[in-house]
C-alpha cells in the first residue's frame, strides 16, 4: 500500500479554502496548473511510499503511540508558498506549528521504527498542495494572493493514516483517490 501520515482539515476549513482557490484558477495562466482537489487537501506528515502489508500493523501501532503523546493543537490553513520553481504551489498553516512538527517527526520516528525506509530526515515544512506542473512556473501572483488567506482556527484531534491511490486510467487531470485506512484520537483519550 502506498501511505502516508496526515493531517485532515474539517470540512468547512477545506470549504474556505476552496473558496481562495477558485480566485486563485480564475487568475491568468491558471490553467497551465493542474489543481489539486478538495479530496485531496491535508498536511503529510511522514510520506512512507509502498509499505508492505505486514508492516503495516506495527506501523498502525507506533502510530497510535505517537498520536496518544501528542495533545490537541489548534491549526489554521494561512499563508501559501511554492517549491520546485512553481512546480508545487500550496496553502500553509498557522497556529501551533511546533506541536505539528512534533507530531510530524514522531510519525516519521514511527516509521523508521516500524522498518519502513524513510530516506534522509528533513525538516518539517507544513503546506497543503493546491496546484502542481510539470515546468518551472511563475507562481509569484498566486502566492502573493494566498498570502492574504486564512482559515478560520480549529483543534486538530486525530492523526491518520491515508492510502494514497494512484491514477490507473491515463486520463489526463485525473487525480490521485485519497483513502483513510485508520485515524487515532490524539491525547490521553486516544
Amino acid at each position: 500500500m502506498r501511505l502516508f501520515a496526515a493531517v485532515l482539515p474539517p470540512a468547512d476549513v477545506v470549504g474556505e479554502l476552496a473558496g481562495a482557490v477558485d480566485r486563485l484558477r480564475r487568475m491568468p495562466d491558471a490553467d497551465g496548473l493542474r489543481w489539486t482537489g478538495r479530496p485531496g487537501w491535508h498536511y503529510t506528515l511522514a510520506f512512507y511510499g509502498e509499505v508492505e502489508d505486514g508492516v503495516v500493523p506495527d506501523l498502525s501501532e507506533r502510530l497510535a503511540r505517537a498520536a496518544h503523546r501528542t495533545a490537541p493543537f489548534a491549526l489554521a490553513v494561512a499563508g501559501g508558498g511554492q517549491f520546485g520553481h512553481g512546480r508545487a504551489l500550496w496553502a500553509g498553516a498557522d497556529g501551533d506549528l511546533a506541536a505539528l512538527r512534533l507530531l510530524a517527526d514522531r510519525a516519521e520516528a514511527a516509521a523508521r521504527k516500524a522498518g519502513v525506509p524513510m530516506g534522509a530526515h528533513r525538516r518539517y515544512q507544513a503546506h497543503l498542495t493546491v496546484a502542481r506542473s510539470r515546468e518551472a512556473v511563475d507562481v509569484r501572483p498566486y502566492v502573493a494572493l494566498l498570502a492574504e488567506f486564512a482559515s478560520r482556527t480549529w483543534t486538530v484531534e486525530e492523526l491518520a493514516l491515508v492510502r494514497s491511490n494512484l491514477p490507473t486510467s491515463g486520463v489526463p487531470g485525473e487525480q490521485p483517490r485519497y483513502e483513510v485506512v485508520a485515524r487515532w484520537a490524539l491525547g490521553a483519550a486516544g
